[in-house]
């Protein structure tokens, strides 16, 4: 499955180009898109690059490829990340990573964001195979909980007793919803009425492209 991600990564960075400025993801998946842009650098690229986590950050510069803060570089031309559940029409599920809230400021200040994958995240409906993590701030974050709780799901502190805490500072939530997310987009809406919300890992008509990977080789989906 490694090999896979390996082989998307590589073929999405064929889309960077010398001279852009490029948002690097988080994850498994991304970190070989990372190795790969680094090699890039290595080879003469001139790149300007905006991680999406510490981590991320802290592998770029092992790797010497240049930084810069999201206000310095300005809009992005391309950005490289992962996914945890693809749907038909390229929106997807988020953050299993626990950057979801950084990931989507870069993936909106991007003009192509691009995704990799493997076959195995590819569903029918959003919801069904993993979570959907939900960012929220410490304070009251019970109530916070019970809120997101009445929207139909069960809700899942990450970490438990000893809870996960992004690079924002703040605490996520798992949703598990037994029949899947039937509208996305309605439940989108309605988290984000929710006091205490402060990202979700939905990602809607955000994808540009999506490359995945199989035992049958890589193919490019794209978002008309």
């Amino acid at each position: 499955m490694s090999e896979r991600k390996r082989l998307a990564a590589e073929r999405a960075v064929e889309f960077v180009q010398d001279g852009m400025k490029v948002g690097l993801g988080t994850g498994s998946t991304a970190a070989f898109a990372i190795d790969a842009i680094g090699r890039l650098v290595k080879d003469g690229y001139d790149l300007l690059a905006v991680p999406t986590s510490v981590i991320s950050e802290r592998q770029a510069r092992e790797l010497g490829i240049p930084l810069a803060t999201l206000e310095e570089a300005g809009t992005l031309d391309i950005t490289i990340d992962g996914a945890d559940e693809v749907d038909g029409n390229l929106d997807l599920i988020k953050g299993m990573g626990g950057a979801l809230l950084r990931e989507k400021i870069v993936a909106y200040s991007t003009r192509q964001e691009i995704i990799i994958v493997d076959d195995s995240k590819l569903v029918h409906e959003l919801g069904t195979k993993f979570p959907l993590p939900v960012e929220v701030v410490q304070f009251s974050h019970g109530r916070t909980r019970m809120f997101m709780e009445e929207l139909g799901c069960k809700a899942e502190l990450r970490g438990g007793a000893a809870p996960f805490v992004t690079d924002n500072g703040n605490f996520i939530y798992h949703l598990h919803f037994e029949h899947g997310i039937r509208d996305p987009y309605e439940l989108q809406r309605k988290l984000d009425d929710i006091p205490g919300v402060v990202e979700m890992g939905l990602f809607l008509k955000m994808a540009k492209k999506v490359i995945v990977a199989s035992e049958q080789g890589i193919r490019v989906m794209e978002r008309v």
